[in-house]
């Protein structure tokens, strides 16, 4: 791709900066301010150590309390696992890119890197789809949850869910799908050293955005409308003399905040991402990045709404914290 000149103010010509100052098929490079670049990877440091460690508390919590082992736990825990993957795995590769504006990887890991983001992208919100499963048979038919949630049950969903998740997001980029019918477009206007994002023509935009986003989310308010409609006419059980069913009310009520909080964190970004091949591909850049980085954050989000409507969690953390793991028997702790 060739540099563009441009011409200063006083006249001079000037070049771009260059991902790549001797390659004429360089990425352009855009330089921040050296104070905006600290603070920025202050900040997205500081967000991906957040993101790892409130996920590693989740795990932990799940993992060794044995009060905690059930189907809807073990989801959540496929939940943290990839919430923490992005974390530790996904953010730091994208703050390099985010804020020297070039990827300096190599074009393998720009791959296996875009791979693993929409792996965990689609984990994430198809393990939401399972959770409101749970909670559709916990609510709805609670005499029938226990034989059709069972462990075993919950484990192939989840085996399902990562399986699908990595064929679309490893499939997908390795084997071009995203780029399918606008091949030659991509690599004539698009394709540059130092590039490193997910272009995608507009069959390919449309359809990973209804696999990956709509249609799960779709369903899971489709569920989540069911279960309050079920949950209103039961209010007076879960009031009264009901405490399970009190207890499953709450645990869908804060499953039913994340998922929102999900929804709200990815809709922006593939609202981007389906409109963006429609018009030209004309949504900037920087644009993009923002609404990408507001997706990550919802990784970053799910722990704080498990310990600030769970008091079990909150307890668990303060025992992980306090050591008090090491304690003998500390697997059998109640928490309330």
């Amino acid at each position: 791709m060739d540099a563009q000149i441009n011409i200063s103010q006083n006249g001079i010509l000037e070049k771009p900066f260059l991902c790549y100052e001797f390659s004429n098929t360089s990425c352009q490079k855009f330089v921040y301010p050296l104070e905006t670049r600290i603070l920025l990877y202050i900040l997205f440091s500081v967000s991906s150590i957040v993101t790892i460690i409130g996920n590693m508390l989740v795990i932990i919590t799940v993992i060794h309390f044995k009060q905690l082992h059930s189907p809807t736990n073990y989801l959540i825990l496929s939940l943290a696992v990839a919430d923490l993957l992005v974390g530790g795995v996904v953010m730091p590769p994208s703050m390099l890119r985010s804020i020297e504006t070039c990827w300096y990887l190599g074009d393998l890991f720009c791959k296996i890197h875009s791979s693993l983001d929409v792996t965990l992208c689609t984990a994430s919100i198809l393990n939401l789809c399972i959770i409101s499963l749970d909670r559709y048979y916990a609510i709805c038919h609670p005499f029938q949850y226990h034989s059709k949630m069972t462990s075993l049950a919950t484990l192939v969903m989840i085996i399902i869910c990562w399986t699908v998740s990595a064929a679309l997001g490893f499939g997908m980029i390795f084997m071009e799908l995203n780029i399918l019918g606008t091949e030659d477009f991509y690599y004539e206007n698009i394709d540059c050293d130092g590039g490193c994002f997910v272009f995608q023509s507009k069959a390919g935009a449309t359809l990973f955005s209804l696999i990956c986003f709509y249609i799960p989310a779709f369903v899971m308010l489709c569920v989540y409308l069911k279960i309050l409609h079920t949950a209103k006419r039961q209010v007076q059980a879960i009031q009264s003399v009901n405490s399970e069913l009190k207890k499953e009310g709450k645990a869908t009520k804060t499953l039913a905040i994340i998922m929102g909080v999900f929804l709200t964190f990815w809709i922006p970004f593939f609202l981007c991402n389906v409109i963006d091949p429609f018009i030209g591909y004309a949504v900037p850049p920087l644009l993009f990045d923002l609404f990408l980085w507001v997706g990550y954050y919802n990784s970053t989000c799910n722990p704080i709404v498990y310990a600030f409507f769970y008091n079990w969690f909150r307890q668990a953390f303060r025992i992980i914290l306090s050591k008090g793991v090491f304690q003998t028997n500390s697997s059998r702790t109640v928490l309330l």
